[in-house]
């Protein structure tokens, strides 16, 4: 990640932040042990594992990519590791995410946009994308 991003001109360390988290999360096996540890408060290794039903190998590989974009941090307590959400990195994401795009769809929620250009389906070619 570290490398494609830096060859991107122009990004701050926010957005490069917030690119690294969105990666993260762009997983649907990290999404979900994010959505799990949210509901679980805190969590071992073993736990997630039984939740995922993968190798305790592959779980550990994606708890640190996590670990790693700050949205989850560990504790080993002896001979496992507890995992819980980082409060203070959701928090960032949550605030990043709302304030991206200023100026795009500012005037619009999601239903009235569907509202407006919802269109009914048609198997003619298009010659644009809108």
């Amino acid at each position: 990640m570290e490398e494609s991003v830096k060859k991107v001109r122009g990004l701050s360390k926010d957005e490069i932040r917030l690119a690294r988290m969105l990666k993260a999360l762009g997983n649907p096996v990290r999404f979900r042990i994010m959505q799990y540890l949210a509901e679980h408060q805190m969590c071992i290794t073993g736990d997630i594992v039984d939740f995922t039903e993968m190798a305790q190998s592959t779980v550990s590989q994606h708890l640190k990519v996590l670990r790693e974009a700050g949205l989850i941090h560990g504790e080993v307590e002896g001979p496992a590791t507890c995992y819980c959400v980082d409060a203070e990195g959701v928090l960032w994401l949550k605030d990043q995410v709302g304030n991206w795009l200023p100026d795009c769809c500012r005037e619009m929620s999601v239903e009235s946009f569907r509202q407006k250009y919802r269109k009914p389906v048609d198997s003619s070619p298009k010659s644009s994308c809108c």
